[in-house]
């Protein structure tokens, strides 16, 4: 059978970089064998259940080109895809009964209090409050009448108290526990609702799924699915637990911390195709060490098996720098597409925006580095006349007056203000003076810019900045030295 994967996220929020990377992951796995990538809504927790936050599922994977073959919206045979309208179905509910018939589970009637006056035990060096089983020893009859009186209940699972329980996993291999661990979990809830781990294991099943992957935090009460496997009778999917991201302090990446949910990420300016490429390589490498991979290559190149076990680090550095690098292979129009925005942000006055969106396109690293890298076109901010001092370009306050003072006149006169027109003017006037480019350009630079580092050079400058301004800023550069000198 062709792997089928299925990512099934619970509707509570913004997607979070880790549901993302799991997403693709499950993604990954069913297009490198050709196979089928499911999405299927897990709304059963209907208290931690947001508003809004499906169509934020639909919107962040059409963005990042995750689409699913199956899902609430494409019938594959396998439907319904919401759990809420599985749960309609009577599905859950049946397969819990099958259970209780087999001695799998059972039906529990205790109250809240009766539950909290339970004892909790150490095991292996963990203090876990484990259910006594005392409903289990009811009779038939006592379940029917506490059933027909409408009395509450849960079903448990029956889990054994002695032995071992082994789970096998992709990527850590076979895993064994102790029974005395294993709770009785909850399978149906009160209110009807089967709880999160027995929908998953259904729904895995009768869906066809071969591959889940999830986070390595479920590693723990992975034992009890593989219980009810065997209490079903069924053959479970292979697991893979991903390694634990976490931030650069090697602690686990919060959920809130303003850059770790995909929205948060594209309010930033980074692009969708760079967060795929860097989530990809959260605990995942390819054979050659590439770091640039297209979707498409992804797809090619992935190999489950070179997943790490170790936790993945969330370098926000590396991420920007791999988006500066999508930034530079973009299309320019649709680079000027999504930079004209922050251009017309930063600058209010009538200049040639592309020619400036040209300069910064190699530069930036996210969207929003453009407005503090442009915004000395809108005004020359104040700046301290020791810039003009540069080691490299043999520069000092008093060969940059005594340059910008011979280059005013000629710039005055000067009619042609294109770059080519500019760079000719002052490169004839380093030929005469003998000396490298940098002594000239640098003064120029800082003075019609005001910035120690500018996303172009000083001829490239002035023609945006045409004639007038670049010689309002030149003669506020000579005052500027000639009032340093004075002091």
């Amino acid at each position: 059978m062709k792997n089928r994967t299925r990512y099934a996220p619970s509707p509570t929020g913004k997607m979070h970089v880790g549901n993302l990377r799991t997403a693709l992951y499950e993604f990954l796995i069913a297009k490198h064998e050709g196979g089928v990538f499911m999405l299927r809504i897990e709304d059963t927790d209907q208290e931690r259940f947001v508003e809004g936050a499906t169509e934020i599922i639909y919107r962040t994977l059409e963005r990042v080109g995750l689409k699913h073959d199956e899902g609430p919206d494409k019938d594959g045979g396998y439907g319904p895809y919401v759990q809420s309208e599985r749960m309609k179905t009577g599905i859950y509910m049946k397969y819990a009964k099958e259970l209780i018939e087999k001695g799998e589970a059972y039906y529990c009637f205790c109250d809240k209090e009766r539950l909290d006056s339970l004892k909790t035990e150490v095991v292996e060096g963990k203090e876990i409050t484990i259910y006594d089983k005392h409903c289990l020893s009811l009779s038939k009859e006592e379940v029917e009448a506490n059933l027909a009186a409408g009395k509450p209940f849960v079903i448990r699972q029956n889990n054994p108290r002695e032995g071992t329980t082994t789970f096998h996993d992709e990527l850590y291999g076979d895993i064994t526990v102790e029974n005395a661990e294993l709770d009785d979990m909850i399978l149906i809830k009160s209110d009807g609702y089967p709880t999160y781990n027995f929908a998953n294991v259904v729904d895995d099943h009768t869906m066809n799924i071969t591959h889940v992957v999830r986070g390595n935090e479920y590693l723990s009460s992975s034992p009890k699915y593989a219980r009810l496997y065997a209490a079903f009778g069924w053959e479970p999917p292979k697991y893979v637990h991903l390694p634990l991201v976490t931030d650069e302090n090697h602690k686990k990446l919060a959920k809130r911390g303003g850059s770790t949910s995909f929205e948060d990420l594209m309010e930033q300016g980074f692009l969708a195709e760079a967060v795929v490429n860097f989530i990809a390589l959260l605990g995942w490498s390819p054979e050659d060490n590439r770091e640039i991979f297209t979707l498409e290559e992804l797809i090619e190149a992935f190999d489950y098996h070179r997943i790490s076990k170790s936790p993945a680090v969330y370098d926000i550095v590396k991420l920007r720098w791999m988006n500066g690098e999508y930034i530079k292979a973009m299309d320019f129009d649709a680079f000027y597409g999504m930079a004209e925005p922050y251009l017309k942000e930063a600058l209010t006055k009538d200049f040639d925006l592309r020619k400036i969106a040209a300069m910064v396109k190699t530069r930036i690293e996210v969207f929003p580095d453009i407005l503090e890298m442009v915004d000395f076109f809108q005004e020359l901010p104040e700046y301290d006349p020791a810039m003009y001092t540069h080691k490299k370009m043999k520069t000092n306050a008093q060969s940059s007056l005594e340059v910008l003072s011979d280059l005013l006149p000629r710039l005055e006169e000067q009619e042609d203000y294109s770059n080519d027109g500019l760079y000719q003017t002052l490169s004839k006037y380093v030929e005469e003076k003998g000396v490298k480019n940098g002594y000239v350009m640098w003064p120029v630079r800082t003075a019609v810019s005001g910035k120690q580092t500018t996303p172009a050079g000083a001829t490239e400058i002035m023609e945006v900045l045409g004639k007038e301004e670049s010689l309002k800023r030149i003669r506020k550069g000579i005052e500027l030295l000639r009032n340093a000198a004075e002091a």
